[in-house]
């Protein structure tokens, strides 16, 4: 039996809803998984209209059992906060509210072994802080909600995996972050998340911090002697498969053609920025290291307000995730996942 995967509507005013309504139309979704939209039935009808999809929406409580869904129907685990009458392209507080309740539904489902797993379509940060959510993003707000200390933010496409020591911080704050620790958690990490999807020796490269990592002294303030030789040496010690640090303008050339399974990625922008590059509307986000086994995979986009409601908006991302949620789940019967 295909895996319940969760899927968080994000900003009901961004263009969340209709990628979703795109995703649970297709055939291809169904032969993945059992979905589970969880957010405003009424915004999902909205956007089943705009996006032309043929299915009619059963709502339940997400405190509730999931039900069977009929041939031609989509399930869709409703908080009951309304918000069907907001407009599309629109920072709004209860979108933001909303975007917030829709994932904290998901969590606690996905403890209840009721999913198992969660794939997040977008939500907008302005939004969420004006909703009273003061978190940088999806990543962190599950951290919390599952009481998690060490976790990280990995990017996957076709070709590329990339795994992050920053990631929603200033350059200086984020040089200032890396340590030995963490670099060593988030090797560790790749390894883990790697071996538990069917690669059980990964070939991890790390990401100087500093142009030509640092060229031995040549750049910089000794900052990848300081911050990540030592981190990358109790991996080594460990068995695990990593070199570094690499300079980052050929690291991920090389990665592409296959020399490496996944990059650590020493902050946000030099590892989104060429895996945006190379496949945007493919690449997808993956938080690792959730308590509780939680997996959480995620578009790799965000509310694109401006062409919100308009039906234009693609969705392969989110079939990606959704399939990348699959992949790494656990079965059904392991889940106790529930009908």
């Amino acid at each position: 039996m295909n895996p319940i995967i969760a899927i968080t509507m994000g900003d009901v005013c961004g263009i969340g809803p209709e990628i979703i309504a795109r995703t649970v139309a297709d055939p291809k979704t169904l032969e993945l998984c059992r979905p589970v939209v969880v957010g405003d039935a009424a915004v999902l009808e909205k956007a089943r209209a705009i996006v032309g999809a043929e299915f009619s929406i059963r709502s339940f409580k997400p405190e509730d059992a999931i039900p069977e869904a009929e041939a031609n129907e989509v399930l869709c685990a409703d908080p009951g906060l309304d918000l069907g009458g907001l407009p599309f392209g629109e920072v709004r507080a209860e979108a933001g509210n909303g975007s917030f309740q829709f994932l904290k539904a998901a969590v606690d489902m996905a403890k209840a072994g009721k999913v198992a797993a969660i794939a997040t379509a977008p939500l907008n940060k302005e939004a969420l802080h004006a909703g009273g959510h003061l978190y940088p993003g999806h990543t962190e707000i599950l951290a919390e909600l599952t009481g998690t200390d060490s976790y990280s933010m990995m990017l996957a496409t076709p070709k590329m995996k990339v795994i992050h020591l920053t990631t929603h911080v200033g350059l200086l704050e984020a040089i200032r972050r890396i340590n030995p620790e963490r670099t060593y958690q988030v090797i560790r990490l790749a390894q883990d998340t790697l071996a538990a999807a069917g690669t059980p020796h990964p070939k991890i490269a790390v990401c100087g911090i500093n142009p030509h990592a640092g060229e031995n002294g040549l750049f910089g303030e000794g900052e990848e002697e300081e911050k990540l030789v030592p981190g990358i040496e109790r991996a080594l010690g460990e068995g695990i498969d990593v070199k570094g640090p690499l300079p980052a303008d050929t690291l991920f050339y090389r990665a592409m053609r296959g020399d490496f399974d996944v990059v650590v990625a020493c902050y946000h922008d030099q590892g989104h920025a060429p895996v945006k590059a190379v496949a945007f509307d493919e690449g997808i986000n993956i938080t690792v290291g959730l308590k509780g086994g939680i997996i959480r995979t995620s578009v790799d986009h965000g509310t694109a307000f401006d062409i919100a409601g308009k039906g234009i908006a693609r969705y392969e991302s989110l079939v990606a995730a959704i399939r990348y949620a699959c992949e790494l789940a656990p079965k059904p019967e392991a889940a106790h996942a529930t009908a």
